[in-house]
């Protein structure tokens, strides 16, 4: 009996740790999906989210799991945050920081769009 609520709780853990991101208040009028190549041969996908209320929003990979951020002010480039995450874009060049490793030092420099 323990072992079947066991798998119980697990599936339906699973399932909503699956479950879609929605939130009804942020309209995104355009979504950009852009590949970067970082020195290294690095390679990966970001997709920018733009609201109709003037936020931005990133969509990354970053430790083998999907991250949200969220734009802040920069005096050059755009940067969005989440916890301790940044990834700094300016122009077609890209910055990933950890603040939890280094955050002066970036975890990948000059990325570059393709």
């Amino acid at each position: 009996m323990k072992t079947l609520l066991f798998a119980s709780l697990m599936l339906f853990a699973n399932s909503a740790i699956a479950a879609p991101l929605s939130v009804p208040q942020i309209q995104i009028n355009r979504t950009i999906t852009v590949d970067y190549q970082c020195p290294g041969g690095k390679r990966f996908t970001v997709n920018y989210l733009n609201g109709s209320n003037g936020q931005s929003f990133v969509v990354m990979p970053y430790r083998g799991k999907t991250l949200l951020l969220i734009n802040n002010m920069s005096a050059d480039g755009v940067k969005f945050q989440a916890d301790s995450i940044t990834w700094w874009i300016k122009g077609r060049d890209g910055t990933l920081f950890d603040a939890r490793s280094d955050a002066n030092k970036p975890i990948l420099a000059d990325c570059k769009t393709k």
